[in-house]
């Protein structure tokens, strides 16, 4: 009855299992249009939620297309378009990576450097050669003494780099408040245009972004020829960045 087939129906969209279902009866394969859905289901809540489900659906079938990614939410369409590290949104300015799963744009780090982060949460210690957890007991301890100062060096190394990069995070998140409450304060009356400043801002939260991920450059092209340059490029855009 039309009673079955919306109360089947409208559980099917609240579960977000309505683009792959099909018709109640086991032996039947048929799925359930478009139009007779958009017929039997009266609630307009229900029929938007059917809607969303579709947009989704078909997202996910397009290679070209995907969602933003901005943590803080936004439900723009994407067009890859083969723009490697992304373009920003339209609607909040978020710049998205469309060639790995980290959701953001993370020049000049690589993809590679983002998936293959060291965690710095647990501070756990194991040795380098072996992947054993480190012990002052571990006999076989790189099968060689003089390799444990290089051991040493390289955790010193990276928490070096971690703290550089969780300080530039930070001081990003204080632009980007910072910006909020220059914006709040240009919609009061009487108060000149503080454009200049809102754009200052945003080139601040940039040059954060760009400094913080250059962190992650560095501590893994430590040994490349080019990093002379790098560092010197990198310590001018933090001085400068320092000042503004």
């Amino acid at each position: 009855s039309q009673l079955c087939w919306r109360e089947y129906l409208t559980t099917r969209i609240e579960q977000n299992m309505v683009v792959s279902c099909t018709c109640p009866i086991s032996e039947c394969r048929a799925q359930p249009t478009t139009a007779f859905i958009c017929s039997i289901v009266s609630s307009e809540e229900i029929k938007a939620k059917y809607e969303k489900a579709l947009l989704r659906a078909y997202v996910e079938c397009c290679s070209n297309l995907t969602w933003c990614t901005n943590p803080q939410g936004c439900d723009q369409i994407l067009l890859k378009d083969g723009l490697g590290y992304g373009a920003a949104c339209s609607k909040c300015s978020w710049i998205s990576c469309f060639n790995c799963n980290f959701p953001e744009a993370h020049y000049p780090a690589s993809c590679s450097h983002m998936s293959h982060m060291t965690c710095a949460k647990c501070n756990h210690g194991f040795c380098w050669r072996c992947l054993k957890p480190w012990r002052p007991t571990h006999k076989d301890y790189y099968n060689c003494s003089a390799m444990v100062s290089k051991a040493a060096w390289q955790e010193k190394r990276f928490q070096d780099y971690n703290e550089r990069c969780t300080f530039h995070h930070h001081a990003r998140e204080f632009a980007m408040n910072l910006r909020n409450r220059v914006t709040s304060i240009g919609e009061v009356p009487k108060i000149r245009t503080l454009t200049f400043v809102l754009d200052a801002c945003k080139v601040l939260e940039q040059a954060r972004k760009v400094l913080a991920y250059s962190c992650v450059y560095s501590y893994y092209n430590q040994d490349t020829e080019s990093m002379d340059i790098v560092e010197q490029q990198t310590e001018s855009l933090e001085l400068h960045t320092n000042a503004l």
